[in-house]
């Protein structure tokens, strides 16, 4: 369990056994582990990275081992802070994508080519697919995947990754809930890709060898048309902001925490923050890829577990608890 965590399975048992045998030092914890001193260091300086160590004041010179209670909990607010930090970066590096692929989708010469209708789309994202060599990125947002569509590309993508192609692909956590969907991802995976979820992810977009990438001219209805963009800092940029959409992200093969002793799993979370932001229900449930009927369910859970009477005081009162 605590390797879920980020502790190596080394550090773990040196830990656990500190727990037990609090007397222990460098010496006794080698030889009762079957361990050599070094490595038994090495575990404590991974472990004193982590805040689970001390100096003992009982035995100069050793380390004591903070108690799972204090040590663990301080160790996921800091994961806790630490993903917050990043989803703040995400949000800020989404919006400034937006803005960029906005100001220069008028521009074709320079910086990318329209394609307008999804048969333009998709008969450039089938020669993309001919020509890659490296890697394919896509984001896929909502849950209106077509189980069609998901076996047309199937044949294209056992191609690419036979070729040693790395395929990557982020969707929403409301696909987990979508059988066609989650035997999709699950071929993807059992073919060597990568499959993540989050509640929240950025606009519709496919990156091609992190040199050419395909975004919606109007993210609010992709069916429009696509902008083809080549230009270096262009996709750069747009590499950056998958990069940091996935590291938020959770393999669809593990189960996302649904509360980490805050009394929210992260979809709640979100959603609370985007209905505090001002946004409908509607809107927050296309942000998180559920209908209004799910984010009213979601709330009503929400306002029961607080004793709140209105979202408003329910807003209020998850934020003095902190869950926010």
């Amino acid at each position: 369990m605590l390797e879920a965590l980020g502790l190596s399975s080394g550090a773990t048992t040196v830990y656990r056994t500190m727990l037990d045998r609090p007397g222990d030092g460098i010496h006794a914890l080698a030889a009762g582990l079957d361990l050599t001193a070094d490595q038994v260091r090495d575990c404590l300086d991974e472990l004193g990275s982590l805040m689970l160590v001390r100096a003992s004041s009982e035995h100069p010179g050793q380390m004591r081992a903070v108690s799972s209670e204090v040590g663990l909990a301080d160790m996921l607010a800091r994961q806790e802070a630490e993903l917050a930090t990043r989803q703040a970066q995400l949000a800020a590096s989404r919006a400034a994508v937006t803005r960029l692929v906005a100001d220069r989708a008028d521009t074709r010469a320079a910086h990318g080519e329209r394609l307008l209708g999804m048969d333009a789309i998709q008969a450039r994202l089938e020669e993309l697919g001919r020509r890659m060599t490296t890697e394919c990125l896509g984001v896929h947002p909502g849950t209106g995947h077509q189980p069609e569509d998901l076996a047309a590309a199937r044949a294209a993508n056992a191609e690419a990754l036979a070729r040693g192609v790395t395929i990557r692909g982020l969707y929403q956590d409301a696909v987990r809930n979508v059988a066609h969907t989650v035997s999709h991802a699950n071929w993807v995976l059992d073919h060597g890709g990568g499959i993540r979820t989050a509640p929240v992810i950025p606009q519709r977009l496919v990156i091609v060898d992190r040199a050419q990438a395909l975004v919606p001219i109007d993210p609010a209805d992709t069916r429009k048309g696509a902008l083809h963009v080549t230009e270096p800092g262009l996709v750069g940029a747009l590499c950056e902001l998958f990069d940091q959409a996935w590291q938020t992200a959770v393999p669809l093969g593990a189960a996302r925490a649904e509360d980490s002793g805050t009394g929210l799993n992260d979809t709640e979370r979100e959603l609370l923050r985007l209905l505090g932001s001002g946004l409908t229900d509607d809107t927050a449930g296309q942000r998180l890829g559920v209908s209004s009927r799910t984010v009213n369910r979601l709330m009503a859970s929400i306002m029961e577990r607080l004793g709140a009477s209105s979202r408003f005081e329910a807003g209020i009162k998850a934020a003095h608890r902190g869950w926010l």
